[in-house]
């Protein structure tokens, strides 16, 4: 293999995600499975923009091919881009590298906010705490990507293939597939329960029990409550739980016991063991700030419970006639598990499974039970060998930005903006979203690589770099993916959505966007419950909104006889898209309201 098909095929998407390949809905033959969409959340997810869609076939697919255009790779147009590109973007680099150099002015009032670096003759950019929490850390979370699968292996060639059955729970005769699958399920998940149990108690130390009792209460409003009150109250403990987290700052044992405990006499022994408890808070004592993740996989179980009650009798799979070794992403994600799949043990292993606690993707829990019960085909020794490679080319590239561009410590140190040129300040704010969505990236890249080691394929997070889209709606549903489809699956569909009953016309598009803001407003809490954060979810709605007014000043079948002036359109809303993500993620996870104006206001004023 020559080096040129090897890299295609290291940045290809089925190496990325192969949920991206028609392979991923192909069917064994004889299948009569048909994807339906319905605007009901126990249905099929609508093949809308909102997932990723199945392959089109007959009108669509030759309409498709009829509107392709021929490319463009070595035309005389696209050979200026190149030429704009070679000169422009290290131009871009060197004026954030000028501005990241002891001799520069400004260089003094964030020199503290750098560290020792591994590249000779420069300090390294670790002053985002929440990046600077992964990248301490990375040596010891190789060992344990190398040895959490390395113990399942242990443990399954010290268990028989066949587990007895349990007669009780069984309705009928099972079939040898069947038997085998359910036995990989049992023997899977009864390591998961056990090895979350060791790795949350490391984590969390005596807060695990803190942890525990939230789950707990989870699992009881699905199971005692009335299916009708199912949906709300997990949505109102959940949210609830949200606050209550942030507000009471993990609950710590300290204030517990001053709480109990008698007035004057048992004052000073209720502090000595409140205060002892919260002494042993393991490696990352905060855990309330990481069990913002864990709240999407509780409401994520109570919902596919719920949504399985409401299912006709007899199994979905029998009725459309699909291998259940053999689903596709969206079968999996839609098909409920057995009955008898919403235990207590299966829930606790979903909801702390080791892999993806932290920081995700996100995986449903009936996706999560029907890849523990059959091994997904999408994993292969080569693609995960591949996505390895990709993971650590991302690393390299992050560290050598963190070497050379200093634009987080000199955000931070909110230095006099005047002393820039406004070419400086706008890249500044640029680099400064790039290693943002490099910081997101890495982790989620790095506990996928985790996940398909170990047998369980998520969803890819992170589609395409944020200066690879024209379409801020595009933009949305890649960056943080699996966070995107859990909002349309649990909260857009449910709302209505964009499409469906109630959603046409003036009055539907109207409440299309009030979803959309609904649909923001949550993340920005779900996020933090912070300003900040609540500004930059609204932010986004507000700059989606020029794209959707866009979209119906300018649809896309009035240009077809005018297709490279419509790419020139999109290629100026391509622009704005950038600017607005610019200004709209420097508010939520940079500078902040006060230090996105004082940024504009340097740019301005350099100009004038």
């Amino acid at each position: 293999m020559n080096v040129l098909s090897y890299a295609r095929r290291l940045f290809s998407l089925d190496t990325l995600d192969t949920r991206f390949t028609p392979s991923s809905w192909a069917h064994p033959p004889g299948s009569n499975a048909v994807l339906t969409s319905r605007l009901d959340p126990a249905k099929p997810l609508p093949g809308i923009d909102t997932q990723d869609a199945a392959p089109k076939t007959g009108r669509s697919e030759e309409r498709g091919r009829a509107d392709a255009q021929p490319s463009r790779w070595i035309t005389p147009e696209f050979f200026l881009y190149y030429t704009v590109i070679g000169v422009a973007v290290p131009l871009m680099c060197k004026s954030v590298y000028d501005v990241s150099i002891p001799s520069h002015p400004n260089f003094p009032k964030y020199e503290h906010l750098l560290s020792p670096g591994w590249i000779p003759g420069r300090k390294v950019d670790n002053s985002d705490q929440q990046y600077s929490g992964f990248r301490d850390n990375i040596p010891y979370m190789f060992l344990l990507l190398v040895f959490h699968p390395l113990l399942r292996r242990l443990y399954d060639a010290f268990q028989s293939s066949d587990l007895p059955e349990k007669p009780s729970l069984r309705k009928a005769p099972q079939l040898p597939q069947e038997r085998q699958a359910d036995a990989r399920l049992d023997r899977r998940l009864r390591f998961d329960v056990a090895f979350a149990c060791i790795y949350i108690l490391a984590l969390h130390g005596s807060s695990a029990l803190k942890i525990l009792a939230l789950i707990y209460v989870n699992f009881q409003i699905a199971k005692m409550l009335p299916r009708s009150y199912v949906p709300p109250a997990t949505w109102v403990f959940n949210i609830g739980v949200l606050f209550a987290n942030e507000l009471g700052k993990g609950y710590p044992y300290a204030g517990m016991a001053r709480f109990f405990s008698p007035e004057k006499t048992g004052a000073v022994e209720a502090k000595n063991w409140g205060t002892l408890l919260d002494s042993y808070g393991g490696l990352l004592p905060r855990w309330e700030i990481l069990f913002n993740i864990t709240v999407l996989r509780l409401v994520s179980f109570n919902l596919d419970y719920c949504w399985s009650l409401d299912r006709a009798a007899g199994s979905p799979l029998e009725k459309k006639q699909l291998d259940p070794s053999n689903l596709s992403d969206r079968e999996r994600v839609d098909m409920p598990a057995k009955a008898e799949d919403y235990s207590f043990r299966n829930y606790f292993a979903y909801i702390l499974y080791s892999p993806l606690y932290l920081t995700g993707p996100i995986l449903t829990f009936n996706e999560y039970i029907s890849q523990a019960r059959y091994a997904p085909r999408s994993i292969s020794r080569d693609r995960t060998t591949l996505y390895g490679f990709r993971f650590l080319i991302s690393l390299l590239t992050m560290e050598v930005m963190l070497h050379f561009l200093y634009a987080v410590a000199i955000s931070k140190a909110q230095p006099v903006w005047e002393i820039y040129t406004p070419f400086q300040l706008s890249t500044l704010g640029y680099f400064n979203l790039h290693i943002i969505w490099l910081k997101l990236l890495l982790p989620w890249r790095f506990f996928r690589l985790w996940a398909l080691f170990d047998g369980i394929d998520p969803p890819e997070n992170m589609v395409r770099c944020m200066s690879d889209n024209y379409s801020a709606l595009a933009f949305w549903r890649g960056w943080h993916r699996s966070f995107n489809r859990w909002i349309v699956r649990y909260i857009y569909i449910p709302l209505g959505g964009s499409g469906g009953p109630g959603t046409q016309g003036k009055w539907g598009r109207a409440r299309a966007v009030i979803n959309m803001l609904a649909v923001f407003t949550f993340v920005a809490l779900w996020h933090d419950i912070q300003l900040n954060l609540l500004i930059w979810g609204w932010l986004i709605t507000l700059f989606v909104l020029p794209e959707v007014l866009a979209g119906y000043a300018f649809p896309k079948k009035k240009w077809q006889n005018h297709q490279d002036a419509y790419r020139m359109l999109c290629g100026l809303g391509a622009v704005g898209n950038i600017l607005m993500m610019m200004a709209a993620n420097l508010v939520g996870f940079a500078l902040g309201v006060d230090g996105l104006k004082g940024l504009i206001r340097g740019i301005i004023g350099s100009y004038s």
